[in-house]
């Protein structure tokens, strides 16, 4: 169990426990690409009182009858397998009925409310930047770290990366989480919080509440990504010694 001070980074306390993340979002506290930001930092750029927040962490010990996933504690080729199965899978069967309801919205209530219209852009380059990123990780990235991880298991000497340091890829997929993270930041600013105003039919209903859980897929998704599996990645590289 990780003991919490003010100087713990966010992204260690979610990686100890992902409960942690309903408190952060609760409060308006980036945990995934913000990851980095120790817990006093983020409660001082929020606006929220660090004993108190620290107190709401603290409740989830209590819980105990809710079994809790420990990412932090899966292997790392096991873990590219999770994100694939679960969060690429996701992210691949929502874009296209997002893509199809955001433009619906924008043509039928765009004269009405110009925010649709907007929403539905940025959506557009949301779907087409992850597209690109998951392909390159599960092509490029994601086969090296399990070969890194199932070479590591085996003992045996792993040869030189195709990319140098894999700390060069994997800026790269940081600097695309940060772009899909702003970019959903933005419809969610967009749409004020995913609240539909009171003329919004069914489908436009519908859009918001798929639009807010892509965005909460999304923050899971980074964080497993930025706070665990790439730095277990890094670690692998630097004990196997594979920097070309």
């Amino acid at each position: 169990m990780l003991t919490i001070t003010n100087d713990t980074t966010i992204g260690n306390i979610v990686a100890d426990d992902y409960r942690a993340a309903a408190v952060f979002q609760k409060h308006g506290i980036d945990f995934c690409c913000g990851g980095g930001q120790s817990l006093a930092s983020a409660c001082d750029a929020a606006g929220v009182d660090c004993a108190a927040l620290a107190g709401e962490l603290a409740k989830l010990d209590q819980v105990t009858d809710i079994p809790v996933p420990r990412f932090k504690s899966w292997d790392p080729g096991f873990l590219t397998d999770y994100i694939e199965a679960n969060h690429h899978a996701y992210v691949r069967g929502a874009i296209s009925t997002i893509l199809q309801h955001t433009r619906k919205v924008a043509q039928v209530h765009g004269e009405r409310h110009p925010e649709v219209i907007e929403i539905a852009r940025v959506f557009e380059g949301v779907a087409q930047e992850m597209t690109h990123h998951m392909m390159k990780e599960e092509h490029i990235l994601f086969p090296h770290i399990r070969e890194l991880a199932a070479g590591t298991r085996a003992g045996r000497p792993m040869p030189p990366s195709p990319f140098g340091s894999i700390q060069n890829p994997i800026r790269m997929m940081e600097m695309e989480h940060e772009s899909a993270g702003g970019a959903t930041a933005r419809i969610r600013q967009l749409s004020g919080n995913y609240t539909p105003p009171d003329d919004a039919c069914a489908t436009y209903r519908v859009t918001y509440q798929e639009l807010q859980e892509f965005e909460r897929d999304l923050h899971q998704h980074v964080h497993l990504e930025n706070n665990i599996l790439f730095p277990k990645a890094i670690e692998l590289e630097r004990v196997t010694g594979t920097t070309d």
